[in-house]
């Protein structure tokens, strides 16, 4: 399988989750920078313009990053969604709740502030948002840092998922962007750094 490649965090977590199943994919670099997903080729393949974007065998592509993550786990013998109903349920909870509450908020705080030249050309943006945007995210990671208080090694309990590899990506993102997290979450840090020693946070 292809995985059409970017800069950014979205491709990361594709990338990390693979490695975590033991997945190999082929990588085909798109320059986001230069707006190569916008152009005729690829939006021919995916008419959304996103990435990353999967190419299976057959042609057929998929978009949206849970979808692909959840594609490839389905295809594993290794699992990060989980191995019963309920475990499915609490990584899709907790991956949708992060994703709402602070992956968004953190990603269009720096489309509407740092990356304004980048994406103002391409999507609707909203500068004066960008610093609200950024405080949501920042409260909401307070929310999560007391939540892992109980001593919890990952997001959903004592097992690696989709949820933190989901969080990992984007947080490591956001350090790099200018949106670091607060010292005060000392629970986040700690998770963060067993997160940052897997050998698959490099892929």
């Amino acid at each position: 399988m292809k995985l059409y490649n970017s800069m950014g965090p979205n491709p990361h977590i594709v990338r990390m989750f693979a490695a975590e199943l033991g997945t190999e994919l082929r990588l085909i670099d798109i320059d986001l920078l230069a707006g190569e997903n916008r152009e005729p080729a690829f939006l021919a393949r995916n008419p959304a313009g996103q990435l990353p974007a999967l190419e299976l065998e057959n042609g057929e592509i998929l978009a949206e990053v849970t979808a692909i993550c959840e594609y490839l786990d389905e295809l594993s013998a290794t699992t990060l969604l989980g191995d019963t109903p309920i475990e499915r349920a609490q990584t899709r909870m907790w991956t949708r709740r992060l994703d709402l509450s602070i992956c968004e908020p953190l990603l269009n705080g720096f489309r509407y502030s740092e990356g304004l030249s980048i994406f103002q050309s391409r999507m609707i943006t909203i500068p004066e948002a960008a610093e609200g945007l950024k405080r949501v995210a920042q409260d909401r990671l307070s929310w999560l840092n007391q939540q892992m208080a109980d001593g919890r090694q990952f997001i959903v309990g004592e097992r690696l998922t989709l949820a933190d590899v989901f969080l990992y990506c984007m947080l490591n993102f956001g350090n790099s962007v200018g949106q670091p997290m607060s010292p005060d979450h000392t629970h986040i840090a700690r998770w963060y750094q067993r997160m940052a020693a897997r050998p698959s946070a490099g892929a």
